[in-house]
């Protein structure tokens, strides 16, 4: 029998991808193939629902709108008043919603793994706000949104999940997979265009959104 081979949207995409990151200081872009991803709806306010998803996720669930948790290579990003997304390095998707289904049984709850659903990609360097800002309706300024806030919006006027990972400054965004290569198309143009302009008072644009 043959084997099956899994694939990303973005598998191609390397080389194009590599050329868009070859000054990292000023964007930096990559695709994280396969990430688990896994959504949850529950009852934040019940406490032994809290309590419970603590105990499978190893930290609290994000209560405030649009923020995010971490532990190490895990985090739950704030989708609704009870709705998350708990974001992993790839093939744990099933794990975590084992995890959760277990230490959930009983309680009215929902876990669904929706890693096959979105790509994700990075980018990061100075001009990330700016690359950012060209496409999206969200105040990208750093005191606007900063670490360890997420949000679901739109770029490009693709449907994304944008994630402030921290000050370097560096974004993940969670995109549906149909949309994933259009994006990084969209993201690679951006990101020449400020490269092509820098020097004609970019710069000044830039430092603002710092």
């Amino acid at each position: 029998m043959a084997s099956i081979e899994r694939t990303s949207p973005l598998d191609t995409w390397a080389e194009r991808l590599g050329r868009a990151s070859a000054n990292p200081a000023a964007f930096s872009i990559r695709a994280l193939a396969f990430m688990s991803q896994v959504n949850l709806r529950g009852n934040a306010a019940d406490a032994g629902f809290a309590t419970a998803a603590r105990g499978a996720l190893g930290f609290d669930l994000p209560l405030a709108a649009n923020t995010c948790s971490t532990a190490a290579s895990r985090a739950a990003l704030w989708l609704g008043p009870d709705e998350w997304l708990i974001v992993d390095v790839p093939d744990r998707g099933d794990a975590i919603a084992q995890s959760l289904r277990g230490a959930l049984a009983g309680m009215r709850k929902s876990v669904t793994d929706v890693s096959a659903a979105r790509c994700v990609i990075e980018i990061s360097g100075a001009d990330a706000r700016l690359v950012l800002a060209k496409g999206c309706p969200l105040d990208m300024h750093a005191g606007a949104f900063a670490p360890p806030q997420c949000a679901q919006t739109l770029l490009a006027k693709a449907r994304v999940i944008i994630q402030c990972m921290d000050a370097t400054p560096r974004f993940r965004l969670f995109v549906p997979d149909s949309f994933a290569a259009y994006l990084a198309e969209w993201l690679t143009d951006a990101a020449a265009e400020c490269a092509a302009t820098r020097g004609a008072g970019l710069e000044d644009i830039a430092s603002r959104l710092a």
